[in-house]
């Protein structure tokens, strides 16, 4: 006699769910909202990234989105850039291929 295990629907369903939640830091679509500063100067470019997609360079509003292999598209009003990124805790550099790279780092906001 030989016992056949099937699962459930519902063990399935939580089993993908978790795979999915898993997966999600990885693409780091929510790691990079926030304000980012560039190197340099206290009084450099500060970048702003939504959850949304949306993007505030400085004063210009433009829109973001994830590729593939750590690849970050940028448009502004200005033009569109594509950028290879790499994030490491406050740490971000977006680099054009090619080209050169933006530093930048993490603004912490004042505590109240």
């Amino acid at each position: 006699m030989r016992v056949v295990f099937a699962p459930s629907t519902h063990l399935l369903a939580a089993i993908f769910s978790a795979i999915v939640v898993l997966f999600l830091p990885g693409c780091g679509n929510s790691s990079i909202v926030g304000k980012w500063r560039m190197a340099g100067a206290e009084n450099q470019t500060v970048w702003e990234f939504s959850s949304n997609g949306s993007v505030l360079v400085g004063e210009v509003r433009g829109r973001y989105k994830f590729g593939d292999q750590d690849r970050i598209k940028i448009e502004t009003p200005f033009s569109t850039t594509v950028y290879q990124m790499k994030m490491s805790g406050d740490q971000l550099v977006l680099q054009q291929t090619g080209g050169p790279s933006l530093e930048f780092t993490r603004v912490k906001d004042a505590p109240r």
